[in-house]
């Protein structure tokens, strides 16, 4: 049975907290950077990594062929700055795919 690692990329402010919980935190500044960062942690046990909105926009094909994979999870998370959107669509286009349906975000009447 293998363990899989956690991990998060992203700018400093915002991956700070992660460390304290034990998750290894990886700080870059560009996507250029957390590209190959995303392409080191692929390779090296990780089971779930998150990445902040911001560094993964310009990453978003690559990001989507990777969920494409059991593993790992790549899941994009608001940077200390606020979000942008995106991880909150993928989320909606998962279930959308999953159930069939708009279930977390229809609007009744």
């Amino acid at each position: 049975m293998s363990t899989y690692k956690i991990a998060v990329i992203g700018d400093k402010d915002s991956i700070l907290g992660f460390k304290t919980i034990g998750v290894d935190t990886f700080s870059v500044t560009s996507s250029e950077a957390a590209l190959q960062t995303l392409k080191r942690l692929v390779s090296d046990d990780y089971g779930v990594i998150f990445i902040t909105e911001e560094l993964a926009r310009d990453l978003q094909d690559i990001i989507a062929e990777l969920n494409k994979r059991y593993l790992p999870a790549v899941v994009l998370i608001p940077n200390s700055k606020g979000t942008l959107g995106i991880g909150i669509q993928q989320i909606k286009k998962n279930v959308e795919k999953a159930i069939g349906a708009d279930i977390l975000f229809r609007k009744e009447g």
